[in-house]
């Protein structure tokens, strides 16, 4: 076994893969770029050494760095995980060029799987069924145009190169053809640096299921029963779940045995995954054969009881397979959910910022959660958006999904915008807790599991604003964001203002000494109440009683209550006054962001502290007020433009 691997990726994965090393003994080394040095893979690992740059391709991506860091750190074995430099034949032929171990597998394998193409033809000669109109189409519109319609439309388009469903393209119609063959090029060129497509037949109501397996170096090669990766948005997966449900014995056989005969068609070494579409009738297609660790692998171990990294760091390093086919039983079920930075009600935008706030479920009795970012943290623009997976198991499926769902609904994240209650939605769903569900789940019912948002309750408004008003309780105060000590005077405190916004309104409150919380217009809020916590907030309404969890970062502020998530801005015009732009010049975005609001036009002249502008940025609303009295010179980004942190937005000049 190997003393020490250097592991080539960040993250959850690379902090998964960390777990399974310190229970073998292995040493690690992590490799992290400029924007990762505080993530959590490098304080777990045994050493850590700064790779590069934030952007991928000067980190991550570096794989000459990457062995040059390895051999100098005296690792023997580097572990890529997935995605980076996972599937990169050369990075893996160059490791054993520099006497380093790849755990994977060969760059042969890695080569030949890699181009659809290549795999198709390797896998029709094994008997597998193949979709499509052949392996060689000359690139050319025409003859595209011509394989489509020997195939009968719709067809599906695909990238000959690269996979995760970058580039794929739906086409129902011949009219429609040429623009998307287009606009896959371009993907894919962007995506693999390979602009070469495929057509295949599209299959209405298919499943994506996928075969766990793996091979050594002695030409064994087992499968770990199946997956089902159905539940997708652009063709990402983001719900998974073992063993797949409704399928026959027969079939099961059947896409195992051809999972089996793929892998040994490259003489796969390593950690594999073929992946397969299945009509509704039973018949089966081969997809795509993944040469490395899946995101998915999670809910495989929890139904095997197999440590799969383990077993990558084994046949590495030369061992055999440690167990034989007949001995690999799959026990009760497992679902997995990717939680993710990203908006499902702006077309599943992906998020990124300042995580002020992240609590996720404890894990135990059938819960697991990997994670490779925690509270403090960022997610950046570099890298993929995942907060977690949370991956539950159950004696049957019922239990494993019920408690997924109230994992989900435990979730409590403070920053950009995640995805927690679409997932839920989505297992809560009675299509998929029937078990029977397809490609296009979410496509057919986007509108029940991201259903217009509802206007927050006028009853949270107010507990928010008294929250804001209300005296924190004793925390340490260079902490706290609720310690400042303003509002006190000689005689007794002033009374206190705040307003709140949200979705483009404004909500203003009064709250007098000794008496209750007003509305701007003079009526009684309806609510009292506490912080018992720096972040827990006792609220007495007209409905009851509630505990909100409150968490203030800035000027933005998140309120959890009644199991759900509310986001408002606090509009304080005394920030102009305190701003570095007061006086003429130029007034800048406070972070990356979208024009929600120009209330001016150039030549307007306007007062101290009039809100010119509002840029939205993870769901806050943030005002761009005037600094002083004066007049707007220039106004550079109207309403819907997105804005970069920094970019100048008004010309002002003071009077």
């Amino acid at each position: 076994m190997f003393d020490r691997i250097l592991i080539a990726n960040r993250g959850e994965i690379a902090c998964r893969i960390i777990r399974t090393c310190r229970a073998m003994g292995v040493g690690t080394v992590a490799v992290h770029s400029s924007a990762d040095r505080f993530a959590p893979h490098v304080a777990l690992a045994d050493r850590a050494v700064r790779i590069g740059a934030s952007p991928p391709a000067l980190s991550y991506l570096d794989g000459p760095g990457i062995i040059e860091t390895a051999l100098r750190r005296g690792a023997s074995a580097i572990h890529p995980g997935f995605g980076f430099l996972s599937e990169n034949a050369d990075f893996a032929a160059a490791c054993v060029d520099a006497g380093v171990v790849f755990i994977g597998p060969s760059a042969d394998a890695i080569r030949a799987m890699g181009s659809k193409t290549e795999a198709k033809r390797l896998a029709r000669a094994a008997g597998i069924p193949v979709l499509g109109a052949g392996d060689d189409i000359a690139q050319d519109d025409a003859s595209l145009a011509a394989a489509a319609s020997a195939v009968g439309f719709p067809v599906m388009i695909k990238p000959a190169a690269g996979g995760g469903g970058r580039g794929m393209r739906m086409v129902a119609a011949e009219a429609d053809l040429r623009p998307a063959l287009a606009a896959a090029r371009r993907e894919a060129l962007s995506s693999f640096g390979d602009d070469r497509l495929l057509v295949e037949q599209y299959v209405d109501g298919a499943r994506h299921i996928e075969v766990q397996v793996f091979g050594d170096s002695r030409g064994g090669v087992i499968h770990l029963h199946e997956r089902e990766c159905s539940i997708q948005r652009r063709h990402q997966k983001l719900v998974e779940e073992a063993p797949a449900p409704d399928l026959s014995p027969a079939l099961r056989e059947r896409l195992a045995a051809g999972a089996v005969a793929a892998a040994r068609a490259v003489e796969y070494s390593g950690a594999g995954t073929v992946e397969f579409l299945v009509a509704p009738d039973g018949r089966h297609w081969f997809i795509e054969m993944n040469t490395r660790l899946q995101v998915e692998h999670p809910v495989t171990e929890m139904v095997t009881g197999i440590d799969l990294v383990e077993w990558q760091l084994r046949i590495a390093a030369g061992e055999p397979l440690p167990l034989r086919q007949e001995e690999i039983v799959s026990t009760g079920h497992a679902v997995e959910a990717r939680l993710c930075a990203e908006d499902p009600e702006d077309g599943f935008r992906p998020g990124f910022g300042h995580l002020r706030h992240l609590a996720l479920p404890e894990a135990g009795d059938g819960l697991r959660i990997d994670t490779g970012v925690e509270e403090g943290g960022e997610i950046t623009v570099h890298y993929d958006s995942m907060i977690a997976k949370i991956i539950a198991h159950g004696r049957d499926r019922a239990t494993a999904c019920n408690r997924l769902s109230a994992a989900l609904g435990a979730v409590r994240v403070a920053g950009p915008a995640t995805n927690e209650r679409f997932l839920r939605a989505v297992v809560d769903h009675p299509e998929f807790r029937g078990g029977r569900y397809d490609t296009g789940f979410i496509e057919r019912h986007i509108d029940e599991l991201v259903p217009p948002g509802p206007e927050t309750p006028a009853e949270i408004v107010a507990v928010a604003a008294l929250a804001v008003l209300s005296p924190p309780v004793a925390v340490d105060s260079r902490s706290s964001p609720w310690s400042a000590s303003d509002g006190w005077r000689l005689g007794g405190a002033a009374e206190r203002r705040v307003a709140l916004m949200s979705a483009g309104r404004a909500y203003g409150f009064v709250l007098r000494p000794g008496a209750e919380l007003l509305r701007d217009d003079g009526a009684p809020a309806g609510v009292g109440g506490r912080w018992k916590s720096a972040t827990v907030f006792a609220a007495t309404l007209a409905s009851g009683q509630i505990e909100a969890v409150i968490i203030r970062d800035g000027t933005a502020l998140t309120v959890f209550a009644r199991g759900r998530r509310y986001v408002f801005g606090l509009d304080d015009p005394l920030l102009a006054d305190r701003s570095d732009a007061a006086g003429s010049g130029m007034l800048s975005a406070p972070m990356p962001g979208v024009v929600s609001v120009v209330n001016v036009t150039p030549g307007d002249t306007v007062a101290a502290g009039a809100v010119l502008m509002v840029i939205e940025a993870m769901k806050v609303e943030h005002a761009i007020r005037a600094p002083s009295d004066g007049r707007v010179v220039e106004i550079h980004f109207a309403t819907g433009d997105r804005v970069r942190e920094g970019v100048e937005l008004v010309v002002f000049d003071a009077e």
